[in-house]
């Protein structure tokens, strides 16, 4: 099953009809802000914690953005219009709106809008390459989750071209910092270790889940600023969180060169605790699609 139908601005359309202005500022110079939530079961995920993380990111961009009651009525109408998808995502995007051939803001109003996809499931495991461009965590939009995304493409792309699923990043300091799209946790001996905020990484909805709900169950998570690469090969399992991925382990490593070679392949085992932690989110999630 395939969407039908996008959210523009105000109503609902055919997705060959969904369009907005070439003079839209998030299409001219990617000035805007988006959340991506999974549809599990013709329901979305997390909305309430997606809204306020999509507001926190217009508020940090300085984007007017709309109000919760416009866009949880945006997701009812569009959830409505569209297949109830098993497993699927919805995007919302927030720009803002028409602007200038260049950076500066005419101060008019925002772009809203709403798109469904089906997505596909993730294998049990996955496969992540530590690439050799850096996440910038002291850059004025960090910690910002902005369309500004052209970094991530270009290191997924990498990723993708040598069969991995995930690229993963350092940051100026050489601390692990963050996936394209997803966050890193490690397993040392007893210990659960993810990097810390320090890093540049963005702050995912799911990353928040996975800590609060591992706390609950007794499970201890550390967040650390001083991950090494080295820590990546010395690890006893990783895994990656995302809106979509949830809690997947890492089966596969490599390191990417700046001419595009691979080195120190590596295949990981799955400790017990990530089958476990991946257990409890699928368990609490089905308990509450708004945690």
């Amino acid at each position: 099953m395939q969407a039908s139908h996008f959210w523009v601005n105000g109503k609902l359309v055919p997705i060959d009809q969904a369009q907005i202005s070439v003079l839209d500022h998030g299409f001219m110079v990617a000035d805007g802000v988006f959340e991506t939530l999974k549809i599990s079961g013709g329901k979305a995920f997390a909305v309430d914690r997606h809204n306020l993380r999509l507001r926190r990111s217009a508020t940090g961009l300085g984007i007017k953005c709309p109000t919760d009651s416009v866009i949880n009525a945006a997701i009812d109408e569009i959830m409505a219009a569209n297949p109830p998808f098993e497993l699927g995502r919805l995007r919302i995007t927030v720009t803002s709106g028409i602007g200038p051939l260049g950076s500066d803001r005419i101060g008019g109003e925002p772009t809203l809008v709403l798109s469904v996809a089906p997505q596909p499931a993730w294998p049990a495991t996955t496969g992540a390459v530590l690439v050799p461009w850096m996440r910038n965590e002291l850059s004025a939009i960090v910690g910002l989750k902005t369309i500004s995304y052209a970094e991530n493409v270009y290191a997924l792309e990498a990723a993708h071209k040598h069969g991995y699923s995930e690229a993963l990043f350092l940051d100026s300091k050489g601390n692990l910092s963050e996936g394209t799209g997803s966050n890193v946790f490690l397993v040392q001996g007893d210990s659960v270790i993810t990097p810390s905020v320090k890093t540049g990484l963005l702050l995912g909805i799911t990353r928040e889940l996975t800590l609060e709900w591992a706390q609950s169950a007794g499970i201890n998570i550390v967040e650390r600023d001083d991950l090494r690469a080295e820590d990546l090969w010395n690890c006893d399992g990783a895994f990656l969180t995302s809106s979509t991925r949830d809690v997947q382990p890492i089966g596969s490593l490599a390191q990417l060169s700046r001419e595009d070679a691979l080195s120190d392949e590596r295949e990981l085992s799955v400790p017990a605790v990530i089958h476990q932690l991946a257990e409890i989110f699928a368990q609490q999630s089905a308990l509450n699609y708004n945690p």
